[in-house]
This record gives structure tokens, sequence and C-alpha cells, in this order.
């Protein structure tokens, strides 16, 4: 727990003066991505603080120069931190809508252009949603989602949700399949506490949405990647 309590007291006292700087400074100039940089350096730093080495594979496979959409399991609340700031350039992320509603931190994910989802399944919320990410693709942004739409309590993959798949064929976009572990040990669903370790993050080729004629092919496709990527226990 102690190991917990001091990643917070880092984090905070980082975040304090990083935002009373950088979100001002994002507002004035309309340059988010030094508020971007910083909020990545924030979370390696909360990383370092709690021993934990990530460790990145195939960031090879992740084509430059246009937008793509990573799709990634999520077995831990530590997977968000872990993956973003591996990711090759800037990305917008899928949340929770409820985040956006946090002082301050809600404010810097709307600067962001982060994507907020509802979980109540209205279907004109998740219109909403897929039309705001389509936007963020076209201005050159990546968008990161957690396909699963929730935490895996055991760390085996849970059924995944369709919206992003119909964010891609309706786009175009590159999925880049992501496979996450490691973090389901070191802080596990419905605990505080983290604990030092590895957390191992594997990119994979990139899955072009022409080459499936329906929605429910990519995702077959995207799921037997990521499971391609996670050990035996987790598929």
């Amino acid at each position: 727990m102690i190991v917990t309590l001091v990643v917070l007291f880092t984090i905070v006292v980082l975040s304090i003066p990083s935002a009373a700087i950088f979100i001002p400074l994002a507002v004035i100039t309309g340059n988010v991505n030094p508020l971007y940089r910083v909020g990545c350096w924030i979370a390696r730093a909360g990383f370092r603080m709690a021993r934990i080495r990530i460790e990145v594979t195939g960031r090879e496979h992740v084509p430059g120069g246009r937008a793509c959409i990573f799709m990634s399991n999520h077995v831990s609340n530590l997977d968000p931190p872990a993956l973003i700031p591996v990711v090759p350039g800037r990305t917008s992320v899928f949340l929770k809508r409820s985040l956006m509603k946090i002082p301050v931190l809600g404010y810097a994910f709307k600067l962001g252009g982060f994507v907020p989802v509802a979980r109540s399944g209205n279907t004109a919320e998740a219109r909403e949603s897929v039309a705001a990410a389509q936007r963020v693709l076209e201005s050159g942004l990546h968008i990161t989602t957690f396909v699963e739409g929730t935490r895996s309590r055991d760390g085996r993959l849970l059924p995944f949700k369709k919206g992003p798949f119909y964010l891609a064929m309706q786009t175009g976009a590159l999925c880049i399949p992501v496979s996450i572990h490691g973090t389901e040990s070191l802080m596990v669903k419905g605990s505080p506490r983290i604990k030092p370790g590895t957390a191992h993050v594997v990119f994979h080729p990139p899955i072009d949405p022409a080459m499936f004629a329906t929605r429910d092919e990519l995702l077959r496709a995207v799921r037997g990647a990521i499971a391609s990527g996670l050990p035996e226990r987790m598929r």
C-alpha cells in the first residue's frame, strides 16, 4: 500500500503545477501537444516510482503518417497509462463520460480531444461517440480503445464491443491490435494496491478493414491477433 501512496503523491505533486501551466497554454495557443507530452511524462514518472517496467514490442508495425485505431484488451487500471505514452504520435481515447466531469482533469481530456462514451446503451449517444471519433481520425489523431469496454476480472478476454469496429469499417482506418498483460497482477481489479513488476505491451501488424466483408469478420480477426500476444491462460 506504501507504493500506491507514493505513486499517488508523485502524480498529484507533478500534476498540479503542470495543469496550472499547460492547460492555460493550450487554451491560449490552441496547441495541446505540450499538455499531452507532460501528461505522458507524469504517467511514466508514476510507473518509475512504482518500480514498474514497461516492456514494449512490435512498435515497428505501426505505420507512420496515418491515423489508426489502436484496439487493446483491458485487465487493469494501469493499462491506459502504460499504453498511451508508448503509442507512436498522439492518440485520442474512448473513455467513460463520467471521467469528463472530473475537475481540471476532465477539462484536460476535452482539450486533448478524448471521446466520451456512455454505458447506457443509448443508440443516439453511441452514434454521437462514433461521429466524434470519426472527426478525431480525420484530424490526423489516432484513437485508442479498450475493446472489451471494461476490465476483465480474471484476465481472460471478454466479448468485444462492436462500436470500434463500426468506426473502423466506416472510416477505413487501419486497426492496430494491442495485447497487454502483466498489469493484471500489478494492480488487480477491485484493489487500489500497486505492486512492482513488468507490464508487457505488444503491438501487432495492422489489420485493414477493407479486407473484410462484415464488422463481425473484422472483430474476429482483431480478437485473434490480441489473443496471440497473451499468455495461454488469458486467451
